[in-house]
Order: C-alpha cells, then structure tokens, then sequence
C-alpha cells in the first residue's frame, strides 16, 4: 500500500470512478462533495465501447446493468406522434445513438458510491474554500474550517468546477458554449411512454421523453439554441421561465410536459458547453472529467471519458510511483486524442441543430466515410494498458473507513 493521500473533489461520476480506482492502486481517498447527499436522478448517459471494459473491469458490469433505464431505442417523431425514424439499443453492437448501457446519472452515481463507501471516506456538504501546494504536498482549508494535508488533489467538480477557477483562472477561458441549452425533468408517465424514448424536433428547437426504471414515471428533455447563456445556473425559478418563453409554441407534446414544470422534484437546465484546456493539471493538481475536458451532452460521451480517464489517472500516477509530474503527463498523453475525437462529435452535433441561415456553413454528411472513422475513434480510440505489475488489490479490497458528513 502506498499511503499516498489523495483528495477528489466531487462524488458525482468522475470522483467515485477515481476513488474505486486510487484505492485500489494503494492511495488513501477521501472525497469531498458540495451537495449535502448524492443526487438522484438526472439525465441518462452512456456507456460505449471501451467504457464498458472499465466497467467490466471495475467488477461493475451486473451492478451497472441491473440500473440500466433498459430503453429499448428511440423515435422521432412529427407533431402528430407519426414515427419519422427509429434507432434500437442493439444497433451497432450496442454503441449506437441509444446505448446498451445507458443509466440515469444519478443512478450511476449510487452505484459507484455504494461500490467504494467502505474504503473511501466521503465528505458531504462541505468543499475546497483554498489550497496552497508546494514540493511535498498541498495544504487544504475546507469551508467547514476543516484543514488537511494531501499528497494530491484532484478536481471532479464538473463543468462548474469550483477547483478549476481556483486553480487554473476564470471559466470564461475554458468553457465554450456551443449555441444550445438542455434541460430536463421527471415527470408523471401519463404519455403511454414504454420502452422506447420519443424525440420531435422543430426549428432548432427540440422536446422528447425517455423512458426510466421507475414506469411510473418518465423523463422530459428540452433543447433551444442560444446563442450566449447568462441565466445563473443556481437559479431555478429563473432557469424555469427561460425555458417556457423558449418553449412556446412548440408542437407534439410540449404543452402537456411543460405543465408539470412546477411539481418536478429534479429541475435541471444549463448550457450545452465544452471546457477545453492546454493543460489538466498544475503541480500536485489535476482535474478529471467535465471539469478538465467537457465533451458537452451533443456528444453522449461525458461518462465514457471520465470513467476512462479515472482508470487512466490512477494507473498512470500508481505507475509513476505517485510522482504528480510524470503520473499526469502520462494520464493527458493517452486521453488527450480520445478526448478531441469525442469533443469533434459534441461541436459536430451541436452545429447541426442550428437552423441554417444564407451564410451557413454546410451540412455536416453523418453518413460519411470519414464520420464514421470519427465516431470508431470516439468510442474505442484509446487504449487501456493491463498496468501489469502497478499494484491492484481488487474490486472489493480496502480497509474500512468512517464515513464523514458535514452538516
């Protein structure tokens, strides 16, 4: 065991992913949550490709599965309800536009938690107020008034990333927003929704409905282009307003889902946006998933790439012998392609759902060859080393740590 402390802000995907694997590899995890609890719900994400080996290897595949939203594929639709397309769940091997592993964020979120709680100590409600590292270590004042010293720290804290503005500067030099806000919500499944999820689309704007565990229930997603978004993220009811004046008039079902827009115990809306970086780490700081490299939802890569990049991050730094400078270096070398693949997709996605002006760009042709070789690139285009010799004490090893909350 290497007693490297190491501290990962966030317990939503990345943060967990990371901690299953740091402890494994000998660190002593703690992370370190904003949010008085884990969040439930969310939108549903993937699992493509050589996602899905992390997770097999993870010792997660039953668990993860057993969550799954089980949709059977999805239509679009006309306003009159008339299916225009259809896409199953089984097409391309299970890697295509609707996943064979896709899962409610919050979902998988538990399932992560639940796989690492006994040997990883998890702090709720509390987050990094300052850090100040040197040649050794970093120094972290919590806004409890807790402080702690770290070996290393790592951001999971999202496209919002707390640590990242603390760190490295102003989100206005990294996220870019690509022309579109999302926002979706539970709502009673009053629409004969079964397994398939609906999507209609009109004038760049879009509204659908996805099936999930509970039938009782189903969930809504809205999409309208912006050009900027200057809603605070933090304010709901504002958020709430925005996407009804954006949303009138729109056909098929809108009305009857925007009418649960008051009662829906899990309001999401936030813009479609990518974060990009020279650089994903400073020092004895990295940063892992959205908050370093955001693909955007255009993408439905996000989850991939960070339960890719936590299994790379910790095996390279435990391959380094913990030493931040050769452990991250080698974490961007093998994600960084893998990431850019995958950030093409999102911007090619989001471009495509503009609604052309005489001075468009042309249309983008997803049938095509070099598409295609894209999209393989996206899905399996990095490698997962075997880290043969890099200690691994297994997917359920780990001495049994107290859990911790703050009020």
């Amino acid at each position: 065991m290497s007693g490297t402390r190491v501290l990962v802000a966030g317990a939503s995907i990345a943060g967990p992913a990371l901690a299953h694997w740091l402890r494994r590899r000998g660190a002593e995890v703690t992370v370190v949550e904003r949010a008085p609890e884990l969040r439930p719900g969310g939108q549903a994400v993937d699992a493509r490709g050589v996602a899905k080996e992390v997770i097999r290897r993870m010792g997660l595949d039953a668990a993860v599965r057993a969550a799954r939203t089980e949709a059977a594929g999805a239509y679009t639709v006309d306003a009159d309800g008339k299916v225009l397309e259809t896409y199953r769940a089984d097409d391309n091997g299970g890697d295509g536009y609707i996943a064979e592993i896709e899962i409610l964020r919050g979902d998988l979120s538990r399932v992560l938690h639940d796989d690492t709680s006994d040997g990883v100590e998890y702090v709720f409600g509390d987050r990094i107020a300052e850090l100040t590292q040197d040649a050794d270590g970093v120094d972290v004042a919590f806004e409890s008034g807790d402080r702690r010293r770290f070996d290393l720290v790592v951001g999971a804290d999202g496209l919002h990333s707390a640590l990242r503005a603390m760190v490295f500067g102003p989100r206005e030099r990294f996220v870019h927003h690509l022309g579109h806000v999302l926002a979706f919500y539970s709502v009673p499944n009053e629409f004969e929704l079964d397994r398939w999820l609906i999507d209609y689309q009109e004038s760049g704007r879009s509204a659908g409905l996805r099936p999930i565990q509970d039938a009782t229930r189903a969930m809504a997603i809205f999409s309208f282009p912006a050009a900027d978004f200057e809603v605070d993220y933090r304010d709901v009811a504002a958020q709430k307003r925005l996407l009804r004046e954006r949303m009138a008039g729109l056909g098929w079902l809108t009305p009857d889902i925007l009418a649960h827009l008051d009662d829906t115990p899990d309001f999401y809306l936030d813009q479609v946006a990518q974060v990009v970086m020279d650089r994903w780490s400073s020092g004895r700081v990295g940063l892992l998933g959205d908050a370093a490299f955001s693909s955007s939802p255009m993408s439905g890569a996000g989850t991939g790439l960070a339960l890719v990049g936590a299994y790379l991050l910790a095996g390279e730094l435990a391959t380094a012998g913990w030493d931040p400078e050769a452990g991250f270096a080698g974490y961007e070398r093998r994600m960084r392609s893998f990431v850019e693949a995958n950030q093409e997709i999102g911007r090619l996605n989001a471009r495509s759902r503009i609604v052309p002006g005489p001075d468009a760009e042309p249309s983008i042709d997803f049938e095509s060859e070099w598409f295609t070789e894209l999209v393989q690139r996206a899905i399996n285009g990095v490698e997962l080393p075997d880290y043969a010799g890099v200690p691994d004490s297994g997917p359920s090893a780990g001495p049994p740590i107290t859990l911790s909350a703050k009020p």
